[in-house]
């Protein structure tokens, strides 16, 4: 299935809401829907960090041929109806009712994504907002979605918009310094150029200033992360570092080999290589080398395999993830 154009990139600032009234909570959720975009967009947001998007993207359709969001909603509930276990269409589904302020429809959409797939952080952290905001209750955290954003955090303690609505959860319930002091702690963990940035910052303002909180010296004396349009990882640098070579007994017994079986060795050290990961997924250098190794040897289809494989073992550790997708970027690997 060829994936729906957005119809908006989560990534921006959330829009203001005009209207007088509206709830609290709800005001904080549209303050706070810039923090979906973790990844590069939306739609790669949603399917997480383990299934990265299909090597080869046809070229974009046309804006005339584009499909609505209602023509994506009507594929995919068609689709469903005949897969009803497929995890990432119940997430599609739900981002997609999101765009269009269906928002209890995406939640549930998105709690049977959770039955299916419930290690998924990024998964129960959309789910929380969406209850959030189909939440008609003022001036509380919906307990369904408070539950949804401890579960997330649970998986993966860096998901920025659980953390930002836990801290959301602390004002309401009376917590305001504690809840400052969170969103701060998210504020040093969020990139310079995020657009969402200036979001947080706004938050922190306006409690403060409700509660005669002072924070304009912490705001002003803030420390951000790296701007996330730049290399933020040493994942390229040890893409192009020198991959350890064999060991001395090892360079004696090929030096007498026929080049063939000296291709055979190399090949059978970069399949130990794989063997080890496979027992001890945990090293995302080690993944890194694999990944080199097997783009040296003319592998390509077995790197891309290895970056999926790689990618799944760090699916709630984004910063292992992250690493391992600019490695991957900056060999060549289709899926990064």
């Amino acid at each position: 299935m060829t994936d729906p154009q957005p119809a908006s990139d989560p990534r921006e600032p959330a829009p203001r809401d005009p209207a007088q009234g509206t709830s609290r909570v709800g005001r904080y959720a549209l303050i706070a829907a810039g923090l979906i975009a973790l990844g590069a967009g939306g739609v790669a947001m949603l399917r997480g960090p383990d299934t990265p998007p299909p090597p080869a993207v046809p070229p974009p359709a046309a804006p005339s041929q584009q499909p609505s969001v209602d023509d994506v909603i009507a594929k995919l509930e068609a689709k469903l109806a005949e897969k009803p276990d497929d995890a990432e269409g119940w997430r599609m589904l739900g981002w997609s009712y999101f765009q269009t302020e269906r928002y209890a429809e995406a939640a549930t959409a998105l709690k049977k994504a959770t039955k299916l797939d419930p290690d998924h952080a990024e998964t129960w952290s959309f789910l929380g907002e969406a209850l959030v905001l189909a939440s008609k209750e003022e001036g509380r955290m919906p307990r369904d979605a408070k539950a949804a954003f401890d579960k997330a955090i649970k998986l993966d303690p860096k998901d920025a918009r659980a953390r930002y609505f836990q801290a959301v959860a602390m004002d309401l319930a009376g917590r305001h310094r504690q809840a400052i002091n969170a969103w701060f702690a998210l504020l040093e963990d969020t990139p310079a150029d995020a657009p969402y940035a200036e979001d947080i910052r706004e938050v922190i303002r306006n409690v403060g200033e409700k509660y005669k909180i002072d924070v304009e010296k912490r705001l002003a004396e803030a420390k951000f992360a790296a701007p996330a349009n730049g290399v933020i990882t040493d994942g390229p640098h040890k893409a192009a570092a020198g991959i350890p070579g064999p060991t001395s007994e090892q360079m004696k017994a090929a030096q007498g080999m026929p080049k063939g079986q000296q291709e055979a060795m190399i090949r059978g050290m970069v399949d130990g290589l794989e063997a080890k990961l496979q027992a001890n997924p945990g090293d995302v250098d080690r993944w890194i080398m694999l990944l080199r190794s097997r783009m040296q040897l003319g592998e390509p289809r077995k790197a891309a395999e290895a970056l999926q494989r790689g990618l799944a073992a760090f699916r709630n550790d984004s910063a292992s993830s992250r690493k391992l997708r600019e490695a991957a970027s900056s060999l060549g690997v289709a899926g990064a």
